[in-house]
């Protein structure tokens, strides 16, 4: 079925991902290569193949499902799912666009609390330093998930072989950098 033979339901999460993603989910057959050859489908509470099922009904409530799923955060976007698809569905662009929305309409599973604290830490040294800055980034993460004591035997280890440095590297074109994230904020 090609994607013109088929119409999506205008207030579907299917159909806003095809607008801003350019992913048909309609596309998909349900061969599970998707699911089985995730690293992290045994984890997740939908694996990527029923992602796209339920995606495929169009139904509100299986979207709301999708938007408060522990899965869309625990994808690690390794492009697996993408590889082994063979109607190269672009499940991991799909993802990323899926967890914008479930926190722009504040419905991100509880067990993602985590998760997210780390990407906000990430970016947060990108943003003020250009690069990735470990010691600020390990110090972020445990100001915002609160698991202070998490691996804190490893730095002494880090520390003594040079792989945590107390002061950042601060790139040349870091005002470009600046500039990149307020244009993208929301």
């Amino acid at each position: 079925m090609s994607h013109s033979e088929h119409h999506t339901e205008r207030n579907s999460l299917a159909y806003s991902i095809e607008k801003n993603v350019e992913v048909y989910t309609q596309k998909c057959y349900q061969c599970g290569k998707c699911s089985a050859g995730c690293p992290v489908a045994e984890d997740m509470d939908f694996p990527p193949s029923m992602i796209m099922r339920l995606l495929q009904t169009e139904d509100l409530a299986n979207d709301d499902k999708i938007l408060r799923s522990h899965s869309i955060w625990l994808c690690v976007t390794c492009e697996m799912c993408l590889s082994r698809c063979p109607m190269e569905i672009d499940i991991p662009s799909m993802m990323d666009y899926l967890r914008q929305r479930s926190r722009s309409e504040k419905k991100v599973n509880k067990k993602a609390k985590n998760i997210i604290a780390f990407h906000k830490a990430f970016l947060n040294s990108i943003k003020y330093t250009g690069r990735l800055f470990e010691l600020g980034l390990i110090l972020d993460y445990k100001r915002q998930s609160l698991n202070l004591m998490q691996d804190v035997a490893l730095a002494p280890k880090m520390i003594s072989r040079g792989k945590l440095h107390f002061i950042p590297f601060i790139i040349k074109g870091k005002n470009q950098m600046a500039r990149i994230f307020k244009k993208t904020s929301n």
